[in-house]
C-alpha cells in the first residue's frame, strides 16, 4: 500500500469513526525552554506498542497547519524547517523537537493509525519560555550606616514567567512586614533603619519558573558600625612610595575565632600567611592595590579586605641640559635647551633664568612637555644662566647651563673735555657695550691714527690738537663696527674760547645790557632825591 492510498485510508476511517477517542497527548500545555529539547510523550495502550501503521505529528502556530514528520511503511517525511531537529519514535509515537525557538510554540496534534485501521489522535500546546538568566541585584546605596540608612535592593531578570525568592546566605531571607519588607512581585528588598546583621548574607536573589531557576551574584552591602572590619594599613602611609625603601602592610579583622589571613597583590594570592606583609628595598613593578582576604574555619565564609594602593617612583637623578655648541649671535642665531635626566620620570619640569621664572615669548617657546626651550633668534638680554627643576612625588633634581649671546658694539660714546688750554693735557676715553668686549680705533680729523686702545690721551695740547676726534668700536665676532665724532678746540692763554656756543654768547649780552639798565634807573632816581636850591634874586 502506498503512502498515498494510506492516508486516504486513514481519512475514511476518521469518516465511518473507527477509531478510538481517547487523547494520546497528556493534557497540556507542555513548556519548554529556548536553545533546549522537548519530548513529547504519547499515552497508549500496551497492545499498540509497535503496531501503528502510520504516525504524523502536524503543528499550527496560528498560520495554519505545518507537517513537521510522517512515518510510514515507505518510510519517514520530515517537514520543512525540521530537518535535523526532529526524532520519532515510531513504535510509541512519542517526538523529540529541539533546538527550540520562539517560534515553537503552538499547537501540536498526532494522528496514528494501527494495523487493525484504528486512529489514535491527540493535540496538545507548546509553550516556549525564555531561558532564565541576567539575574542581577542593584542596590540604592553603596554603604549603609546603621540604624540611619534605608537600603533597598532590586532584583531583576531575564526570562518567561518568572517567580524570585531572596536568601540570606543559604538560608530564606525573613522579613517581618515593617524593618524588613518584599514588594508584591517580590524584586524589591527593603530595609529600613538597616542593622549591622540583616545583610550579613551574602545575599542572593533567585528567579525561577517551572523549568529552571538562576542565582544572582553574591552581594554584600557594608553597613558601618565600630571598629571592627577587616582593614589594612600601610606604613608609611604615602600614596607613593620611593624606590628602595621599606613598606609594611598590616591587616587586622574582627573574627571569631582569629581569622587565617593571606595576603593578595592586584587580585593575585600571595605565598604569605599572616597580620604582616614586609617588603624591603621595594620595587617599582610592587606598585599597585594590596588587601588580605579573611577566612573562617567555623563559619565557612570569606571576607576580603579594602584595597591599599601606592605607587613605587624612583628618584630622579642626573639631571642635566644640553645646548647650542657653537657662536650665539644677537638678531641671528637659534638657541634650543634640552633637559633630561638619566634616572627617574620626571611629573614636572620649571625653567629659570637667573634664579627667576623663564616666561615664554614669541622668541622663547617652551615645548608642550617642557623638556626644551627654544629660542629664536637670540638677543643680547637672552644671556645668563639657565636651569631646569625635574620633580616627582618622591624627588626633586635640576641642572643648569650658562649661556652667552655676543652682541654689539652698541651705545659708544666718548668721554673727555671739548676745551682745553695749549699745554693742557687731554684724555678722551671711548666706550661701548660688547660681548666680547669691542676693540678700538680712532681717526683724527678723517685720518686713521696709530691709537687702538680705548683710551685716546694728549700730554700737552698745542694748537694743531683742535679738530674732530672719531672712535670706532669693533666686534670681531659679530662683525658690527660703530663710530662717534669728539670735538675738541685748544685755544691760547687769554683769549676767548672760540667754542662759546650762540646761546652762551646771547647770555652774556643779556646780562651786560640789564647792568646798564639797572644803573640808569639808579641814577635818575637820585636826582630826583636832590631838594630844590633857591636862588639869592
Amino acid at each position: 500500500m502506498d503512502l498515498l492510498n494510506l492516508r486516504s485510508l486513514v481519512i475514511l476511517l476518521s469518516a465511518v469513526g473507527c477509531c478510538n477517542g481517547q487523547s494520546v497527548l497528556p493534557a497540556g500545555p507542555l513548556e519548554g525552554v529556548q536553545g533546549k529539547n522537548i519530548t513529547f510523550k504519547t499515552i497508549i495502550i500496551p497492545t499498540d506498542v509497535g503496531n501503528f501503521i502510520t504516525v504524523s505529528w502536524n503543528f499550527n502556530g496560528g498560520s495554519g497547519l505545518v507537517p513537521v514528520v510522517t512515518s510510514a511503511p515507505k518510510g519517514e517525511t520530515v517537514g520543512a524547517g525540521y530537518a535535523g531537529r526532529v526524532s520519532l519514535n515510531s513504535s510509541t509515537g512519542e517526538l523529540k523537537l529541539g533546538s527550540l525557538t520562539a517560534k515553537d510554540a503552538g499547537d501540536y496534534a498526532v494522528t496514528m493509525v494501527t494495523s487493525a485501521a484504528v486512529q489514535r489522535t491527540g493535540t496538545t500546546l507548546l509553550r516556549v519560555l525564555e531561558p532564565v538568566s541576567a539575574v542581577t541585584i542593584t542596590s540604592n546605596l553603596d554603604e549603609a550606616v546603621e540604624f540611619n540608612s534605608t537600603v533597598v535592593l532590586t532584583c531583576s531578570a531575564k526570562g518567561s514567567f518568572l517567580t524570585y525568592k531572596w536568601l540570606n546566605g543559604t538560608a530564606p531571607l525573613v522579613t517581618d512586614g515593617k524593618h524588613v519588607t518584599l514588594s508584591a512581585n517580590y524584586t524589591v528588598l527593603t530595609v529600613a533603619g538597616v542593622f549591622r546583621k540583616d545583610l550579613v548574607g551574602p545575599i542572593y536573589c533567585t528567579a525561577f519558573n517551572n523549568l529552571e531557576s538562576e542565582n544572582s551574584a553574591p552581594f554584600n552591602l557594608t553597613v558601618r558600625y565600630g571598629p571592627e572590619n577587616i582593614a589594612t594599613t600601610v606604613t608609611p602611609t604615602a600614596e607613593v612610595q620611593k624606590k628602595g625603601s621599606n613598606i609594611t602592610l598590616t591587616c587586622s579583622a574582627q573574627s571569631s575565632p582569629a581569622a587565617v589571613l593571606q595576603w593578595i597583590h592586584n587580585g593575585v594570592l600571595l605565598n604569605v600567611i599572616g597580620p604582616k606583609l614586609v617588603l624591603d628595598n621595594v620595587a617599582v613593578a610592587q606598585s599597585g592595590n594590596y588587601s588580605c582576604m579573611a577566612s573562617n574555619a567555623k563559619t565557612l565564609r570569606y571576607l576580603e579586605s579594602t584595597t591599599a594602593k601606592f605607587t613605587v617612583v624612583e628618584a630622579i637623578s642626573g639631571a642635566k641640559i644640553t645646548g647650542p655648541n657653537g657662536t650665539l649671535v644677537a638678531g641671528n642665531s637659534t638657541a634650543t635647551l634640552s633637559c633630561q635626566a638619566t634616572a627617574g620620570t620626571a611629573d614636572t619640569r620649571v625653567w629659570l633664568k637667573n634664579g627667576a621664572a623663564l616666561s615664554p615669548s614669541n622668541r622663547v617657546v617652551v615645548s608642550a612637555d617642557k623638556s626644551s626651550v627654544t629660542i629664536k633668534p637670540v638677543q643680547k638680554e637672552d644671556s645668563g644662566e639657565y636651569q631646569c627643576k625635574l620633580t616627582n612625588a618622591v624627588s626633586t633634581d635640576s641642572a643648569s647651563l650658562k649661556i652667552g649671546v655676543n652682541f654689539g658694539p652698541e651705545t659708544v660714546s666718548v668721554k673727555g673735555l671739548s676745551f682745553v688750554k695749549v699745554t693742557e693735557p687731554v684724555m678722551l676715553k671711548c666706550a661701548a657695550v660688547s660681548l666680547p668686549a669691542a676693540t678700538y680705533t680712532w681717526k683724527f680729523n678723517g685720518t686713521l691714527t696709530d691709537v687702538m686702545t680705548a683710551e685716546y690721551v694728549i700730554e700737552a695740547a698745542v694748537d694743531k690738537n683742535s679738530g674732530i676726534y672719531t672712535c670706532e668700536a669693533s666686534n670681531a665676532v659679530t662683525g658690527l663696527s660703530t663710530s662717534v665724532a669728539h670735538k675738541l678746540s685748544v685755544t691760547e692763554e687769554g683769549t676767548l674760547d672760540d667754542g662759546l656756543s650762540g646761546g652762551q654768547i646771547a647770555g652774556i649780552v643779556i646780562g651786560v645790557l640789564i647792568a646798564l639798565v639797572l644803573i640808569i634807573v639808579g641814577v635818575r632816581y637820585m636826582r630826583r632825591k636832590k631838594p630844590p636850591i633857591e636862588s639869592p634874586y
